[in-house]
């Protein structure tokens, strides 16, 4: 009787490990589909910009063309840039770019500590419907006005990802978490992938169409309870201070020594999205002047970014062993140097091609591996 009340016993230890993997499972495949659908819509505008500026340029009659202009021209002469098409084009696509990662700067610490006192699920559903309300109004902005408009509600909507990644840290135990990270990545790679060539396919078509280019995306995802609303955000304000964030302030319970690791994690982590942020936009003008690629030149490049970091990160990453994410990291961040060195001076398409595969490899590795680093604390 009590060999067979043992074996009762661990077959329902094993049913309920079967029953957590289908719920977590399900919960990482409904995550990667809306995070895939996102990706796609936000890299769908990569090939686009630069001749979708041009466009505004000649046509705008709202005058925030002109406003916006007039100041990168005060920015250009106070750096000492030439005043030519080419650099006035980067510079002003730069800022268009940027004002996208700002405020999308801006509203992620409120967006994470809003998630930690309502739950993830409203949160993230709010995030999303923000996103596809942007990507919207940016299908039919006829002028630049509402152009710009479409990309500050989708920066300030942009909190979807790093929600995405508190939650692969929630529902997956640390073991796992890396496979986790590396599924968000993988995500990143295949809109990197399909993204800018559906863009650049849009683009081709409209030029015998006289048609709209969009795609909204409206996914749903099942996520964590709430906590009480009562006294919850009362608790999680202070998440919104910078100076709190880069000190892990809310990090509670754990030594010294692991919370100035995660401070140095953290510093790290932002030095690398500091310098890397905003290459996807600034690399579309780079190839459009230098090497004058229209729009499918510059999906295929896309493409053969995803492409490099899918294969990298569904091969290589989820394959790194625990406790190897530090060495990896160095790496990835080692090989970004001599990337953008070629990068930056390439001026024939396959010594362009040779810094964009290190590139692609180097992001394929460090997010993941950082993410994974980080999330070991929690």
């Amino acid at each position: 009787m009590k060999k067979e009340k043992q074996e009762n016993d661990v077959s329902e230890v094993l049913a309920q490990k079967k029953l957590v993997n289908r719920q977590e499972n399900k919960r990482l495949f409904v995550l990667f589909i809306s995070l895939v659908l996102d990706l796609l819509s936000f890299t769908l505008i990569l090939p686009l910009l630069p001749s979708l500026l041009d466009y505004y340029g000649e046509h705008d009659k709202g005058g925030l063309y002109k406003v916006i202009k007039d100041s990168v021209t005060g920015f250009r002469e106070f750096v000492g840039a030439p005043d030519t098409h080419r650099w006035n084009s980067v510079l002003f696509g730069g800022v268009i770019g940027s004002l996208f990662s700002f405020l999308q700067f801006l509203a992620s610490p409120i967006v994470g500590a809003t998630s930690d006192v309502y739950g993830r699920k409203p949160v993230l559903l709010l995030s999303l419907a923000g996103v596809a309300g942007s990507y919207a109004l940016w299908a039919v902005s006829h002028n630049f006005t509402l152009f710009v408009l479409a990309r500050i509600i989708g920066g300030l909507s942009k909190g979807n990802v790093s929600l995405a990644t508190a939650i692969v840290a929630d529902i997956l135990p640390q073991e796992k978490r890396g496979k986790g990270m590396a599924l968000i990545g993988i995500a990143f790679s295949i809109g990197f992938v399909f993204g800018p060539l559906i863009g650049a396919g849009f683009s081709i078509w409209a030029r015998h169409q006289d048609g709209e280019k969009s795609f909204v995306d409206c996914p749903r995802i099942d996520g964590l309870k709430a906590q009480s609303i009562a006294n919850g955000w009362q608790e999680k304000a202070h998440l919104i201070n910078p100076v709190s964030l880069f000190k892990f302030s809310s990090a509670t319970n754990m030594s010294q020594k692991d919370n100035q690791s995660m401070q140095r994690i953290g510093v790290i982590y932002f030095l690398y999205l500091f310098f890397y942020s905003g290459l996807e936009f600034t690399l579309t003008f780079l190839t459009h002047n230098r090497l004058h690629y229209d729009s499918m030149q510059q999906g295929k490049m896309f493409f053969f970014i995803g492409a490099v970091m899918t294969l990298v990160q569904g091969g290589y990453v989820r394959k790194i062993k625990s406790g190897t994410e530090v060495r990896t990291a160095t790496m990835g961040m080692t090989l970004l140097i001599p990337a953008f060195i070629i990068m930056a001076f390439a001026y024939t398409a396959s010594i362009m091609y040779i810094g964009l595969f290190l590139f692609a490899f180097a992001s394929a590795t460090v997010v993941p591996c950082l993410t994974t680093l980080i999330s070991q604390f929690s």
